[in-house]
């Protein structure tokens, strides 16, 4: 009874009541209808191959890595931090869809694809951004973010989507957790596909549980000895993570050397989160924000968004003045890229500083750096 009042809970919080998305597969050449852009996508899945084009990966479970690129239309309508979808087959002007669909047989195919992908980018773009999604998606859910984030945030790496076979079911919860658990390998041999391109970087974007599925790709690879691989990441970023804090350090524990720079994205008012504290008996979640300390300590910085668009829990994606201050804050870019943050911003007393022109978000900086700026600032 409690685990049923919890998904219908889940279900109010996720507004899923209406048919879920599909690519809109195969394409009508005569309907005349125009995305506003192309954004295109390679995918790693081991989501189970389907013969449904409109899905064609399933939730099922696949033993070995599927490989795609996607091209897919952003809607005319587009409105920034929006995934504008259609249960039935969208029209490319008002929905988000897919253009053009291409299987990749092998693996040293699919890297060919991405060396070439990286030489069209400029010097400075040649890299590689793994977008892992979170709970409840199926495969055009998360295809579809990943091409609203790239599109959004004007990424100019290569877009790599990793689908884990979530069941895109809101009672599903504990299925999509044992699925997250099952994908972790298959991710950490995209990680490994990765590292071995042209790439300048490697950077891992995970939300939700996926985020749980990026902690542990790192800890199998580190378990396996995949040192280089590792450090071929050049950052992490875990956006509401739903991870149990203990579970997380003992993680870092076996990672050892993290990647950085490494950011938690965090909020208080992240409902969703507080649901998945109550199925777990209580037990805090990373994203909640309720241990920045610790993650400090552990050299992670941390970006607090209770107070960014309502703080929901995908605010990451779908908040425009986050957006804003990601393209133009310089502290911002540079906890999100560089290994060390610029002197010139007031530091509080806490180890927090207060983006400039948005006073709701607070970005805690990890020990090191902070450490390295109070040196600065002393021989100033």
């Amino acid at each position: 009874m409690r685990l049923s009042v919890i998904a219908i809970m889940l279900l109010v919080l996720v507004g899923c009541g209406g048919p879920r998305a599909v690519l809109g597969l195969p394409v009508a050449s005569s309907s005349g209808a125009e995305p506003r852009a192309i954004v295109p996508i390679y995918v790693a899945t081991t989501r189970a191959r389907s013969d449904n084009l409109s899905l064609p990966y399933s939730a099922e479970r696949s033993k070995t890595l599927n490989f795609a690129k996607l091209d897919i239309g952003v809607p005319r309508n587009h409105v920034p931090g929006r995934v504008e979808t259609s249960g039935r087959l969208p029209d490319p002007s008002r929905h988000f869809s897919a253009r053009t669909y291409q299987p990749i047989a092998e693996r040293q195919e699919f890297i060919r694809r991405l060396n070439t992908a990286l030489a069209q980018r400029a010097p400075e773009n040649r890299e590689i951004l793994i977008f892992v999604h979170g709970y409840n998606n199926n495969f055009a859910d998360s295809v579809f973010r990943n091409a609203q984030i790239t599109y959004d945030y004007n990424i100019k790496s290569v877009s790599l989507h990793y689908a884990w076979p979530s069941g895109a079911s809101v009672p599903l919860y504990v299925f999509d957790r044992d699925s997250a658990l099952v994908g972790r390998r298959g991710l950490a041999e995209t990680i490994e596909i990765a590292a071995e391109t042209n790439a300048t970087r490697v950077i891992l974007v995970g939300h939700s549980m996926g985020a749980y599925v990026v902690t542990e790709a790192l800890r199998d690879l580190a378990l396996r000895g995949r040192t280089s691989t590792v450090k071929r990441v050049g950052g992490v970023v875990l956006a509401a993570p739903d991870i149990d804090v203990d579970v997380f350090l003992s993680q870092l524990d076996d990672i050892g050397d993290i990647p950085r720079p490494f950011t938690i994205i965090v909020s208080q008012r992240d409902r969703a989160l507080g649901i998945s504290r109550q199925l777990a008996g209580g037990r805090p979640r990373v994203g909640s924000g309720s241990d920045v300390a610790i993650l400090q300590k552990r050299e992670i910085a941390v970006i607090d968004v209770s107070d960014i668009d309502g703080g929901r829990h995908n605010v990451f994606a779908s908040s425009p003045t986050l957006m804003d201050i990601v393209s133009n804050n310089a502290l911002m870019r540079s906890v999100l890229r560089e290994d060390q943050g610029p002197v010139g911003q007031t530091m509080l007393a806490d180890g927090a500083s207060v983006v400039e022109g948005a006073a709701s978000l607070v970005i805690f900086l990890p020990s090191r750096i902070l450490g390295g700026l109070a040196q600065a600032a002393a021989g100033q």
